[in-house]
């Protein structure tokens, strides 16, 4: 098989050569998008479901129950 002369090169070879090498070259690298950064400060709206027990224990100690939630979430989240 060594032997065997190479089959010459064709119109549609080149060009399909071409074509490709022309695909690599000009196709952009899709980049993974940018993952969005927590800004200070800046809270969201959600709805939580969490045992009533619970939710009395925060609101025992009044108003700012909503912020000592958060605080403990925090905590519990290593932040």
């Amino acid at each position: 098989m060594a032997d065997q002369p190479r089959r010459p090169r064709t119109l549609n070879d080149a060009r399909s050569e071409a074509e490709a090498a022309f695909k690599r070259t000009t196709t952009k690298v899709v980049e993974a998008p940018a993952k969005p950064t927590a800004l200070p400060g800046v809270k969201e709206l959600v709805s939580l479901r969490i045992d009533q027990d619970v939710l009395e224990y925060f609101q025992e100690g009044g108003a700012g129950w909503q912020d000592r939630i958060n605080a403990a979430l925090r905590k519990a989240a290593g932040k």
